[in-house]
């Protein structure tokens, strides 16, 4: 089987939050069970053969995008497993500070710089004379893959068998522009419809994806099921639903090589569930960092997350002098809107030696972080799948969540008592329910220190490894291939 992922991030390379973690971990695992695969990407500045092995492949693609041609480069890096990931090098598109836009808006030519994204995988596949068993899309960034092999490709005896996957990771971004970009799109205003790519007189790339894909996958069961209501669609619910049993929710998983403490290089010491001396020692280390008091008696809470209100950080800035009413310590690593960042600086300022903010994007100090905390607090309005509490179980931090999406299907209520449970999940997302919760998991800190401990290991103790998660994708791909071949027989029969 060949697969070609489409996607705008991948860890190491290029990220800004789960999407990049999720196709650096998920395509090696599935290179590991037999399927050939590569992963197409843009070349950001930043990705060069100084600081990853990367090298130029004698390839160069030209695309025209309304009446303008474009031409690009390409550069491979080879993975674990053989898993392939290829860089699309156009400086005019991609040689940028950022991915997606500055901190005053997005890029305006975003629709041309990832409608040229979705191109590429097509003329990719053309170039190289080798056709693709699945061509898989990643969000709205290469939603319109799925949209290219059904119109400007379909003549293509290359792609006649291929099948279309698309995997939503957030609904809430969906790639919305004006109608005007149809003729940068490629296609004839006859798909300009609600039954296509318009959405309330705007082209949706994620609809249009949505539509065209012969398989919809989300990064969660929990997920799956929540996008087909008013309160969690967007706007797609009606259109999620009809895809019917051909949209799929499968969890996301944790590359067990990079968030481990019994391997962490990022961490003070290491420490397992069977060794775990070396917790209260991380815990010391973010204390210094966060310029606390080094006393190990009050929890440490932590939350690691990007400042937005899709995040609960709003819910979270409202209760926190409730919080902040137990003998307890904070840590906020995270960076996002600005009105969230003037607060949390003022509560830092507010709560001297009691609370630390990092008002910055730092991969290692999240390591040092999940590492050192006692509870992580992900009080999410919505959550597709989250890894950070994936993260937070393996390192020993006890999870304190919204019971939504992907949080919920991943956390198991704590029973102190039937000595059962993971974390603590709360809802309605509100002031209230978080301060009780909060409240809850440090009177159990503080007063049932062994069942505490029993806590803590039975949360290091899950598996959200991958080879699980990689296998159910096999399924879908087999599953859409399959469908893709039912359909040409029905065609071949009309």
């Amino acid at each position: 089987m060949r697969v070609l992922m489409v996607t705008s991030e991948v860890t190491p390379f290029a990220q800004t939050g789960g999407l990049g973690e999720v196709l650096s971990a998920l395509p090696v695992e599935l290179a590991s069970l037999g399927v050939e695969i590569d992963v197409l990407m843009p070349k950001y500045r930043g990705i060069n053969a100084e600081k990853f092995d990367i090298t130029k492949l004698d390839l160069t693609l030209e695309i025209t995008l309304n009446a303008k041609k474009i031409t690009a480069g390409l550069w491979q890096f080879v993975g674990k497993n053989g898993a392939r990931y290829l860089f699309l090098e156009c400086d005019d598109y991609y040689d940028r500070e950022y991915l997606y836009g500055t901190p005053e808006g997005d890029y305006k030519d975003n629709s041309e710089r990832f409608v040229f994204l979705s191109r590429a995988a097509l003329q990719l596949a053309l170039y190289q004379g080798q056709p693709y068993d699945v061509f898989h899309s990643h969000d709205w960034q290469a939603a319109l893959t799925a949209v290219y092999l059904r119109t400007l490709y379909a003549g293509e005896s290359l792609f006649r068998d291929s099948s279309a996957i698309m995997t939503i990771h957030n609904l809430g971004y969906q790639g919305i522009f004006g109608h005007l970009d149809m003729p940068l799109v490629g296609l004839g205003w006859e798909f300009f419809t609600p039954k296509h790519m318009e959405f309330h007189g705007n082209l949706n790339f994620l609809k249009s994806g949505i539509v065209f894909a012969d398989e919809v996958s989300t990064v969660s069961p929990g997920y799956r099921d929540e996008i087909l209501t008013p309160e969690f669609g967007f706007g797609l619910e009606g259109v999620l639903q009809d895809k019917g049993d051909r949209l799929t929710g499968i969890l996301n998983g944790v590359d067990y090589s990079i968030w481990n403490p019994q391997t962490d290089p990022h961490v003070a010491t290491k420490y397992s569930q069977e060794n775990m001396q070396g917790k209260p020692i991380c815990k010391a280390k973010l204390q210094e960092l966060a310029k606390l008091p080094l006393d190990p008696g009050p929890p440490l809470i932590a939350m690691v997350s990007r400042l937005s209100s899709q995040k609960g950080v709003d819910i979270f800035a409202e209760a926190f002098d409730g919080v902040m009413r137990n003998d307890v310590q904070v840590v906020v690593l995270g960076t996002g809107e600005a009105r969230y960042q003037d607060i949390f600086a003022e509560l830092a300022e507010k709560y001297p030696n009691r609370v630390g903010v990092f008002l910055r994007y730092d991969y290692v100090l999240a390591h040092k972080i999940f590492a050192g905390a006692d509870i992580l607090l992900v009080p999410s309005r919505y959550e597709p799948c989250g890894l950070n509490q994936l993260y937070a179980l393996k390192y020993g931090a006890v999870p304190v969540v919204t019971a939504t999406g992907g949080l919920t299907d991943t956390i198991d209520e704590c029973d102190v008592d039937a000595d059962i449970g993971t974390g603590f999940k709360f809802f309605p997302l509100n002031r209230v329910e978080l301060e009780k919760a909060v409240s809850n998991a440090i009177r159990i800190y503080k007063d049932r220190p062994d069942a505490w401990k029993r806590l803590m290991k039975r949360g290091m103790n899950k598996d959200f490894s991958w080879n699980r998660s990689a296998g159910e994708y096999l399924v879908l791909y087999e599953r859409a291939i399959a469908d893709r071949r039912a359909d040409l027989k029905s065609i071949e029969k009309a």
